[in-house]
């Protein structure tokens, strides 16, 4: 190839592909967003889920799977997401999202998996693996330090090395490491003044040298700063194409002497390497069976739901009890995030379809706001039912890709409706529907709280089989919720500066919260079910952890056995617990399991220029 079509393949043809060169034989690639399904767009072509896309699986957003705790649940649906892809021509699927949940405002949070980075790195690691034993290779994204919407596209995030290396890189190497992504897409913002598409630190020293990545770094959708010193660093291929982005620059610092040849050989040689995979992949006809994935979807809807609250045993609901069933939601579930990842789902279900019994009325608007009306309805629904169950949370207005949100409050009327109905019947449940954490000041008025995020097209079934207990609620809290947004502790910096300065350092979600003694409404970590367990027989050496887990309820259930070091705190200042392991083990009533954890070096670890 000639020096100037080297450069040119280091440049997207249109949005969504690699430029293509028959005359050396190269095919092109076509990529597109799929952290929780395909988003593929055929025809007008955009970052923000504006415009229409193929129909796909929407399995639930990060929010959701992260509450099963289980990165085999997400390797199937890495699997069957790289299946999809196969079936559609999508060589590359732009996810997962491995950025930490710094702050409940952030607007992209659904899309993430947690504030601790060894869950959200174990995930993502799953999701990884899944896809790419489809052949279909995977982009693990935003590196790094990406945890806000505000300016991103120009802040600079300022970190002190430990607080970027015990947090921020450590979810990003796990799964580097041990899902071993065919891509990584490097960030928006600047990381300590340096952009992240121009950090030779990041895309090589660390990334490439330090964790032995292989393979290609593509830019978000317009971060490439310095195309020269972006072949210098080790980012590889400009998105989105269309443009000859500073390429003659680039070819006279070749010339000159300024930019080594190599640099850009080594990025046309990932990029061949990328595009020739996918189009050994998609050389086999591909079929997929979208029913599966539905059904999937369903499940991992129902495996990420958590239990917040049940009172009295409130849930499951008996079959005969007379419900009403009240909220804009049960009619019209919020089932997904808006933009990037915004997908066109092959079918849709609503919880009210899967309770056909229930007394309905709306109580609210679709954007959460209510009226005197709506509210005397509700109020009368709910006398007339021996349980009424509400559905509230945050519209879609409320949470999206390119903006952070203002507070934590849920929507006025929705908090309205609930005080309406819980004033009327004492047994009222709440199905919580949103992205993040929301201050929850209706938590002591009602008997039942449900979480269930972002659950997918399958939300509407998912839901009715929890409620009714058909299936035992499992999930956990990927990520602390506040009584009130001053509560958490980036709440007096975060979106308030030009940059995003991460002064809390190492001390972000349950790691402040457990180290300040402040209390929070759920800790990181939680959730009910509708059996119990008990713990025994713990023991521990110096290369692993055991313990005895028994279901001593009447119902089969799941729990996540989680494990966490308590740090010495008489020397380097150190959170008070950091979590080291987990596992979740499906136990019959009466059933036990010992479930034994491993320890290594970087268990115990802290950075001090070093793992130490």
């Amino acid at each position: 190839m000639t020096l100037e079509d080297k450069i040119a393949l280091c440049s997207g043809e249109n949005f969504w592909e690699t430029k293509k060169y028959e005359k050396y034989g190269i095919p092109s690639l076509f990529m597109c967003d799929g952290p929780h399904g395909l988003r593929k767009q055929e025809d007008v072509a955009d970052m923000l889920g504006v415009n229409e896309s193929r129909k796909a699986t929407c399995f639930p957003a990060e929010v959701t799977t992260a509450g099963s705790w289980d990165p085999e649940l997400l390797a199937e649906i890495g699997a069957a997401i790289g299946e999809e892809a196969k079936e559609q021509g999508v060589g590359l699927v732009l996810g997962p999202g491995a950025n930490l949940k710094r702050n409940p405002l952030c607007g992209r949070n659904f899309e993430y998996f947690s504030e601790d980075p060894y869950l959200a790195g174990k995930l993502a690691a799953g999701f990884i693996r899944g896809a790419e034993a489809q052949g279909i290779s995977t982009s693990l994204k935003h590196f790094a330090a990406n945890s806000q919407e505000k300016s991103r596209f120009n802040s600079d995030s300022v970190l002190d090395e430990r607080t970027l290396r015990e947090l921020y890189l450590t979810a990003f190497e796990i799964a580097v490491k041990e899902g071993k992504p065919s891509t990584v897409m490097c960030a928006y913002p600047k990381l300590n003044d340096v952009h992240c598409s121009d950090s030779k630190t990041l895309l090589t020293d660390i990334l490439r040298t330090e964790w032995g990545f292989s393979g290609l770094v593509v830019t978000d959708w317009g971060a490439m700063n310095d195309r020269i010193e972006g072949f210098r660093a080790g980012c590889d291929l400009n998105m989105p194409g269309g443009s000859d982005y500073m390429e003659k620059d680039v070819l006279q610092a070749v010339k000159n002497g300024t930019l080594p040849e190599s640099c850009v050989d080594d990025s046309a040689r990932r990029v061949l390497k990328l595009v020739f995979h996918a189009a050994e992949t998609l050389s086999k006809k591909a079929a997929c069976d979208y029913e599966a994935h539905h059904a999937l979807a369903k499940r991992a809807a129902t495996e990420g739901a958590v239990l917040l609250k049940n009172e009295g045993g409130i849930l499951p609901l008996k079959q005969d009890a007379k419900i009403a069933v009240i909220g804009d939601m049960a009619k019209s579930l919020r089932y997904q995030g808006a933009g990037s990842s915004h997908i066109n789902p092959t079918k849709l279900t609503q919880p009210l379809d899967f309770l056909p019994d229930a007394i309905y009325v709306p109580g609210c608007d679709e954007r959460g706001d209510t009226t005197d009306t709506l509210l005397t309805e509700a109020r009368r629904a709910a006398q007339q039912a021996e349980v009424a169950v509400v559905f509230a949370g945050l519209p879609d207005h409320y949470e999206s890709e390119g903006f952070d949100r203002n507070d934590m409050k849920m929507p006025a009327g929705h908090l309205r409706m609930i005080e309406a109905v819980a004033g009327a019947n004492p047994n009222t449940v709440v199905i919580l529907l949103c992205g993040c954490a929301v201050e929850c000041p209706l938590a002591d008025s009602v008997k039942g709280i449900l979480y269930m995020g972002l659950p997918g097209q399958a939300g509407g079934e998912a839901v009715a089989d929890l409620l009714y207990g058909r299936i035992n609620p499992s999930g956990k809290l990927a990520e602390s919720w506040p009584f009130t947004y001053e509560d958490v502790p980036s709440s007096e910096v975060y979106g308030k500066t030009t940059d995003a300065l991460y002064q809390e350092g190492v001390y972000v979600g349950y790691r402040y919260y457990d180290k300040s003694g402040t209390a929070v409404r759920w800790p990181f970590g939680y959730g009910l079910s509708y059996t119990a367990f008990a713990y025994s027989d713990l023991t521990a050496d110096g290369d692993s952890v055991s313990v005895s887990v028994k279901n001593t309820g009447a119902f089969a259930g799941a729990e996540v056995v989680q494990l966490y070091m308590h740090a010495p705190q008489d020397g380097l200042h150190r959170p008070l617990r950091e979590l080291k392991g987990f596992r979740k083990v499906f136990l019959q009533p009466g059933e036990s399991r010992t479930v034994t954890f491993p320890l290594t070096d970087r268990s115990f670890a802290v950075w001090q220029d070093g793992w130490k």
